[in-house]
């Protein structure tokens, strides 16, 4: 259970679903996990649970809107004060539209493209530095199976993800020489609050088209996450890698 022995991570929509799931696979697996979040409640009561299981300072919670560099400073800064540095950022936080184009306002495009989009960037752009002094590091950024493909709708949830792959490939091409490896995971329905916006008939019916006709669990995803931020993935960097069921593969 020492995949990541003497890691620090820092996940941002780290206080529930998919981030939540990351951050106790960390944990597990040896790693101390700095949670960001602008649910602060959830995100205080889910550190002290997993410091209680524990029984020891292995996580801190911090308020985190990625929208902000202030924010994104102060949690570099955390990770660094409360456990000596920073090795991995996941780039989890994220937020759902389902309008299309004609339907979309511009403070409704605004706030998914800051959210999904600048708030990677920021997050990579800060978290770097930090990366750099201990000589390696690993940036996973959560696009989705909306990044690759069109569905007719939630069009800018479908630009913020699309960027965020190519955004990872050119950051992996950028990063490379520092010994920093950048990768994108590309989840399809997965069972986390974000999807809460679905009744759960249609949510099933989107699950239904994947050739495993089910959503995933966020663990699922997590798994793939946790390989990603180890040294198993030495050599693995600009590349996409979908967790979807065969969503995409039909």
């Amino acid at each position: 259970m020492d995949r990541l022995k003497n890691k620090v991570a820092l996940i941002s929509g780290g206080a529930r679903g998919q981030g939540a799931a990351e951050a106790k696979l960390f944990i597990n697996e040896g790693a101390k996990v700095v949670i960001g979040d602008v649910l602060d409640g959830d995100a205080r009561k889910l550190s002290d649970d997993l410091n209680r299981a524990a029984g020891a300072h292995v996580t801190v919670a911090i308020h985190l809107d990625v929208t902000r560099a202030a924010d994104w400073r102060a949690a570099v800064d955390a990770c660094e004060r409360e456990f000596g540095g920073l090795d991995i950022l996941v780039n989890n936080a994220g937020i759902l539209n389902t309008k299309g184009i004609a339907e979309t306002s511009e403070e409704e495009w605004d706030a998914i493209i800051n959210v999904n989009q600048k708030g990677v960037w920021l997050g990579m752009k800060i978290a770097a530095p930090a990366m750099k002094k201990r000589g390696s590091g690993s940036i996973i950024n959560i696009s989705s199976i909306y990044g690759l493909i069109g569905s007719g709708g939630s069009a800018a949830y479908h630009a913020s993800k699309g960027a965020v792959r190519l955004l990872t490939k050119t950051a992996a091409v950028e990063f490379a020489p520092n010994n920093i490896r950048v990768n994108s995971v590309h989840p399809g329905v997965i069972k986390t609050p974000m999807v809460d916006i679905f009744a759960d008939a249609e949510l099933d019916a989107i699950a239904q088209l994947a050739p495993m006709k089910r959503a995933a669990r966020p663990e699922e995803v997590g798994w793939v996450v946790l390989f990603l931020a180890t040294d198993e993935a030495s050599f693995v960097t600009g590349a996409e890698y979908l967790v979807d069921g065969g969503y995409t593969a039909v």
